[in-house]
């Protein structure tokens, strides 16, 4: 099973470039980020003809996370728990059904910057209530990956230049120290353990030639529970989507799993 994360950067904008990617990779599920559109906006037909099942927590002009998949989604859960007070479309979580369920989320967390401000306030709560809830979902001790644009840098090999990011929420020490957190639950990174070569990144800035100099950095992350680290076969980042035409800034991730 082909299972994709990637952050769009508006799904209608650059509807024309997803679909190609869809077309061409054929994931069995994908987990798509900043959509930028509200529910009844989402282009679902599109993607129904495709044959996948939609399911989409969206926000108007901001965030909003997608889950397509080509068989069944059951046990849905719309936002991340553990503040009623948080309006922002950021997480989306499924059971893919089929003979080996493996539960999906699709995680746009927070970029948090500029740093002396709520918004990293709001990062770290975050990415606290991410761990709880990631704490739960692993009682269940059952094939789950968290996958989405995390907007953290875990190491400075994930940074063409990691100076530069220094005072970024991206880079941030205790943002850092919140991933690993994440992973020592008992999550295992995807790629790293697939791969694991330096200079794989996810991410471009449209700024500054960043593509063309290859000023990149490895943000999107699929963490895997042991059950599903277990049937891990490879990972794969597709940079070339990332010179398309009228492509997002990120590129998609994709795991396969022995299910």
């Amino acid at each position: 099973m082909k299972l994709a994360t990637w952050n769009v950067n508006s799904v209608n904008a650059r509807l024309e470039t997803v679909v190609r990617w869809f077309e061409l990779a054929q994931p069995d599920v994908a987990c798509l980020q900043e959509i930028k559109c509200v529910d009844e906006k989402f282009p679902a037909e599109v993607f129904e003809r495709l044959g996948y099942n939609v399911c989409v927590h969206g926000q108007k002009t901001y965030n909003g996370v997608a889950i397509l998949s080509k068989s069944p989604l059951e046990d849905v859960r719309r936002g991340l728990p553990g503040d009623e007070t948080d309006d922002q479309a950021r997480y989306l979580e499924a059971v893919v059904s089929g003979p080996s369920p493996v539960r999906v989320a699709s995680i746009y967390l927070p970029n948090g910057n500029p740093v002396a401000s709520e918004k990293f306030a709001y990062k770290l709560d975050w990415m606290a209530r991410l761990h709880r809830h990631a704490q739960d979902l692993l009682r269940f001790e059952e094939p789950l990956a968290l996958m989405g644009d995390y907007n953290v840098i875990p190491e400075p090999r994930d940074a063409e230049n990691p100076d530069k990011w220094l005072d970024d929420a991206l880079f941030q020490p205790r943002t850092r120290e919140a991933f690993r957190a994440l992973k020592w639950l008992g999550l295992t990174e995807a790629y790293l353990q697939a791969d694991g070569a330096p200079g794989a990144y996810t991410f471009w800035d449209y700024q500054a030639g960043a593509w063309q100099r290859n000023h990149g950095i490895r943000i999107d992350h699929a963490l895997l529970s042991p059950q599903a680290a277990d049937r891990l076969k490879g990972c794969e980042i597709h940079r070339d989507v990332r010179a398309w035409d009228k492509p997002s800034d990120h590129v998609p991730l994709v795991i396969d799993l022995d299910l």
